[in-house]
C-alpha cells in the first residue's frame, strides 16, 4: 500500500517551516537529514523525497560555509541528473549528480566568516531525467543552518516546451520564466512539459495534458518510470508561500493534435476556473502565441483570436483579474533554433526582457533585494 502523503514526517517538517516554527539546532554533526525544517523545498517533491518537473529543488542559508555534499537515494535518475547550483544568487552552474555521495564544486574565494551567510540554491535543470532523491546534505565542520526567508513575490508559470527550456544547455535555468523570476528577485515554480497539450490528451509521448498533470505531483515522465508509474494529487498547501502571480503560455501542442478552436477555448476556460479554486485572487496572465517564426519574417500562428475570447469570457463572468499578454513580435527567426523554431538562450532572454517591461508597465516592480541576504 502506498502511504498517504499526509502521514510522511517530512511534510510535517515543511509545515513547520511554513509557520515559522523552526528549531535552532541542526542535525547532529554536519549531516542534515532531508526532514530538517531549515531546508527550504520548492517545486514538486514526492514522498521519497524526490523531484519532479524541471526547476524543483531546495535552498539553504548557511553560516560559515565551505563545502557541500549531497547524499542521494535510489530514485535518482540513472546514470545521473543535472542540477543547477547557485551561490549567493550568482549564476547557476551545472553539476551532474547520481545515487550516492556527490561533492558539489564550490567557487574559489567563497569562504566567509563564521557569522556570515551563504545562500545555496539547487534545482534540477531538465524536463526529463530530473529526479533527485535527496537523503541528506553534508556541510563542512563548523557550518550551521539558518532559516531561508522566501521572497514575498512568487511566480507560478504553466506551459510546455516553450517554457521548460527544451534544447537549452542548462534546461529550465535558461528559460524565460526562470530568467524573469531571477530578474524580479522572486520565488518561481515552472510547471511545463515539452510536447504536452493543455487538453488532457496523448500528445508527443505525454500520456496526459497539462490540464490534468498540473494538479499532480509528478510530471508526465511518471508514465515511463518503472519505480513510480503512478500519479498522486499535489497538495497546493505545500506551496509556501503561495504564488502571487500566475503566468500561462500554452497551446502549441493542442494545435498540433488538431484540437479545434472551440474545444481549446472550452478546455482553457475550464482550466482557469479550476485554477481559481487555488489562486482565488491572484492575477493570471494569459500569453498569446508568439508563433513559429520563419526566415522571411512571417509567422506560423495557431488559435488566432481564441486567447482573447478566453479572457473576454472570464471578464464577462466577473473575473477582471485575468490579463491578456500579446506576445506578437516578441520572437523572430534570429531568436530560435532553425531546426525546431524553439527559442535559443538569447531568445529566452529577449522574451524575459519583454515580459519584464510589460509587467513593469502593468504595475509590478522587481524586489529591491533578495529576502534572504547573502
Amino acid at each position: 500500500m502506498i502511504p498517504s502523503l499526509l502521514d510522511l514526517p517530512w511534510l510535517a517538517v515543511l509545515s513547520a517551516l511554513s509557520t515559522g516554527l523552526l528549531p535552532t539546532a541542526m542535525a547532529s554533526g554536519n549531516t542534515i537529514q532531508n526532514t530538517d525544517p531549515l531546508i527550504y523545498f520548492h517545486g514538486r517533491w514526492d514522498s521519497s523525497p524526490g523531484t519532479w518537473w524541471g526547476g524543483s529543488g531546495f535552498k539553504l542559508n548557511v553560516k560559515n560555509f565551505e563545502s557541500l555534499s549531497l547524499n542521494l537515494g535510489p530514485h535518482t535518475t540513472v546514470p545521473n541528473t543535472s542540477v543547477g547550483v547557485s551561490f549567493d544568487y550568482g549564476e547557476f552552474i551545472t553539476a551532474n549528480i547520481s545515487e550516492g555521495s556527490n561533492t558539489v564544486p564550490i567557487p574559489a574565494g567563497l569562504k566567509k566568516g563564521a557569522q556570515e551567510s551563504t545562500v545555496v540554491r539547487v534545482n534540477v535543470e531538465g524536463w526529463q531525467n530530473n529526479r533527485m532523491n535527496l537523503e541528506s546534505i553534508v556541510l563542512n565542520e563548523g557550518a550551521t543552518l539558518a532559516p531561508y526567508k522566501p521572497s514575498d513575490l512568487v511566480f507560478q508559470f504553466i506551459g510546455d516546451s516553450l517554457s521548460a527550456g527544451q534544447f537549452l544547455p542548462k534546461g529550465v535555468d535558461q528559460a524565460w520564466p526562470f530568467v524573469l523570476g531571477e530578474a524580479f528577485k522572486a520565488e518561481h515554480v515552472v510547471i511545463a512539459q515539452p510536447g504536452a497539450a493543455l487538453s488532457d490528451i496523448v500528445s508527443f509521448g505525454n500520456e496526459h495534458g497539462v490540464s490534468f498533470q498540473f494538479f499532480r505531483t509528478e510530471d508526465t515522465g511518471y508514465f515511463y518510470t518503472t519505480d513510480h508509474n503512478f500519479t498522486t494529487p499535489w497538495n497546493f498547501a505545500r506551496d509556501k508561500p503561495a504564488a502571487t502571480h500566475v503566468v500561462i503560455h500554452i497551446g502549441a501542442n493542442d494545435a498540433a493534435q488538431n484540437v479545434t478552436d472551440a474545444q481549446f477555448v472550452e478546455v482553457y476556460t475550464n482550466f482557469i476556473t479550476r485554477l481559481r479554486t487555488i489562486y482565488e485572487h491572484q492575477p493570471i496572465f494569459v500569453f498569446t502565441p508568439w508563433g513559429w517564426p520563419n526566415p522571411d519574417g512571417t509567422f506560423g500562428q495557431y488559435f488566432e483570436g481564441q486567447y482573447q475570447k478566453i479572457v473576454d469570457s472570464k471578464h464577462a463572468d466577473g473575473d477582471e483579474n485575468i490579463f491578456l499578454v500579446n506576445t506578437t513580435g516578441w520572437v523572430t527567426f534570429a531568436d530560435v533554433f532553425p531546426a525546431n523554431q524553439h527559442p535559443t538562450v538569447l531568445g529566452h532572454q529577449h522574451i524575459a526582457t519583454k515580459f519584464q517591461a510589460w509587467l513593469e508597465n502593468w504595475g509590478l516592480k522587481p524586489e529591491s533585494r533578495w529576502a534572504t541576504p547573502a
